[in-house]
């Protein structure tokens, strides 16, 4: 069995090309650009989910934003501070919004309004829990706490984590309902 970018649906490779170079603009930026842009990538990962869907397309983006991170460290160690123990969590974070993404792509109307702000929030909710828990519990960076003090030192995060993943949702949302054509024609990628 070979690989050939031939046997990628070109929709599919320009889905991937724009999430790839986004995921680099945003989640390397503290090291790739002299902005530091949000991080975009839980809100690319529902945007995969929702058109790209396979899983082999997910692992891509896991392990690319695995090496961006671990670049970024390399670069900038300042970076490395959360890449401890607990950084596995990140795996189910980044599930749970492909997850929603395929729930979404599954239904009649993905780009409902509510069906997608529902979606959104409660994946983006959940990632944030996962990743701030495995984070707290698991790094060893907080050896004394337990479940009621990592939530609390977590929610110092959530305004910043779901107010940045939200407004990138928004703007694909807008974007996707501005030009409903371009939409259509990735949505049977």
């Amino acid at each position: 069995m070979s690989f050939s970018f031939k046997s990628i649906p070109t929709k599919h490779l320009v889905i991937a090309v724009a999430i790839t170079f986004l995921m680099f603009l945003t989640r390397g930026s503290h090291v790739m650009t002299s902005v530091a842009l949000p991080d975009a990538s839980l809100a690319l990962l529902l945007v995969g989910g929702l058109y790209l869907r396979k899983s082999s397309w997910f692992a891509f983006f896991v392990l690319l934003a695995t090496v961006i991170d671990f670049g970024a460290a390399s670069i900038d160690s300042l970076q490395a501070f959360c890449l401890t123990i607990g950084y596995w969590g990140m795996l189910p974070t980044y599930a749970v919004m492909w997850i929603a993404g395929l729930w979404l792509s599954k239904q009649a109307e993905s780009l409902n309004a509510l069906k997608f702000t529902l979606a959104s929030l409660a994946s983006t909710l959940t990632a944030f829990v996962i990743s701030t828990q495995t984070y707290y519990l698991f790094s060893g960076r907080f050896p004394n706490s337990g479940v009621l003090e990592t939530m609390q030192y977590g929610w110092n995060y959530l305004p910043s984590f779901t107010g940045f993943t939200a407004m990138y949702l928004l703007g694909f949302w807008v974007t996707a309902k501005v030009f409903p054509n371009l939409s259509a024609v990735f949505k049977t990628a």
